[in-house]
């Protein structure tokens, strides 16, 4: 007997947890599938990798299992919106453990892949549609989806579809989904705008919250180390990984180019790795993290929008080459090691003009990261403005392609960069 008997899951779902080799559920996952079971709206607060994706994913396979009808051609009967390619992926593949021995089906649809497959795919209708919101709203106009009949809506890292400016798309799709309908929201953070989306969305919902927003998870080790100078950094990288050169290390920059450019230096040197950010296509994206996954590559740079869901206990090293202009981010970078409850080391590089960035990031986990080298500098130290050429601080998530002489309004190049990034 497992700690998952107790929950009043159906026999099918404890036999997949158990063929899973999962026993105990985690602290969110124990407080949210009771709730989620009894029909209620969830809001639910937990740092990254401690297992969301069962927390809400039990509970609605548990009650589609109860809907044995099947789905009505373009139809589906419950919804699942993720930022990215990477995490709409994850979650299926999750979801499809719990509903193999059933008769349930798990459909994806993400940018970066054929429209058209996806289109006929949808032909057949789904019990679980699981999507990136941009790709969703493509579906829609082409009249290739009917969503009247969503009775479970699951908003996952909505904190993150909110900073990517998906909101926008949140408010298209909401009025076309099915109603009465159970919403749940997942998420590691809860900025201002976040309880004014759960008010919007969730009806009286139960709140789920197993750690302070902002808080790491207790395993990972943090150290910072002061540079006197961005020049300074991919040194200091070289002499990290070189430390523990099996070991797999997510190393994080800001910008696209960036990633790329430090990618290729380090293979150039010697180092197994590879990229991941907006300019990669689905193919190349799956590849790199699968390749990461088994450990044919050592070390993955990545953006914040292509690693964002990336899960993979195995990571033993988050090094945070550039510190990220959202603070919250930071908080869901280093969530990529010490998972499932494994230990693991988040170092972060800052340079004199990060120093304020790195002021912002203890202000919001409410500690001092430990100084592992060099000294900050004191008093205030001004940032230079970044390039409007590129995106906010989500790895440059605007289209490269984009021509930088006739700039779009605000509201459409936020759309843009949504769509491009899902």
């Amino acid at each position: 007997m497992s700690d998952f008997d107790t929950l009043g899951l159906k026999p099918e779902l404890l036999a997949a947890l158990k063929d899973a080799g999962l026993t105990t559920p985690t602290p969110i996952q124990a407080k949210a599938v009771p709730l989620a079971l009894a029909g209620n709206d969830v809001l639910g607060l937990a740092q990254t990798g401690t297992g969301k994706t069962l927390a809400f994913g039990l509970p609605l396979v548990d009650h589609l299992l109860d809907m044995p009808e099947r789905p009505a051609a373009k139809t589906a009967k419950s919804l699942i919106l993720a930022p990215t390619r990477e995490l709409v992926n994850q979650i299926a593949e999750h979801l499809r453990k719990l509903t193999a021995k059933s008769k349930l089906r798990v459909t994806v649809v993400v940018g970066g892949q054929s429209i058209n497959k996806q289109i006929h795919q949808l032909l057949k209708g789904t019990d679980i549609l699981v999507a990136t919101p941009g790709r969703l709203i493509d579906l829609m106009d082409r009249r290739a989806v009917d969503l009247r009949t969503v009775q479970h809506l699951v908003l996952d890292e909505a904190d993150q579809m909110l900073d990517m400016g998906f909101i926008h798309a949140l408010r298209r799709i909401a009025p076309k989904l099915g109603t009465p309908r159970q919403t749940m929201l997942f998420s590691a953070t809860m900025p201002k705008q976040m309880e004014d989306l759960s008010k919007a969305y969730l009806t009286n919902p139960s709140k789920v919250q197993v750690s302070p927003p902002g808080k790491a998870a207790d395993k990972v080790s943090q150290s910072v180390h002061h540079l006197p100078s961005k020049a300074e950094k991919p040194g200091k990288l070289r002499e990290i990984l070189s430390r523990d050169m099996d070991a797999l290390t997510l190393v994080f920059s800001r910008t696209k180019h960036g990633a790329e450019k430090l990618m290729k230096g380090l293979v150039a040197d010697g180092y197994n790795a590879a990229s991941i950010h907006g300019n990669k296509s689905q193919g190349q994206r799956d590849r790199a993290i699968k390749a990461f996954r088994d450990g044919t590559i050592t070390v993955l740079v990545a953006t914040d929008v292509a690693a964002r869901g990336i899960d993979i206990p195995g990571v033993s090293y988050v090094v945070n080459y550039d510190l990220p202009d959202v603070p919250d981010n930071y908080v869901h970078r280093i969530g990529r090691t010490a998972r499932a409850g494994r230990e693991g080391e988040a170092i972060a590089f800052c340079a004199p003009d990060e120093a304020d960035l790195l002021r912002q990031i203890e202000k919001l986990m409410k500690i001092d990261v430990p100084v592992a080298s060099g000294k900050a500098p004191e008093g205030p130290v001004p940032r230079k403005p970044q390039s409007r050429g590129r995106g906010r601080g989500q790895g440059g998530s605007q289209g490269a392609g984009q021509s930088a002489k006739a700039k779009p309004s605000g509201n459409r190049r936020r759309r843009n960069r949504s769509r491009q990034a899902a």
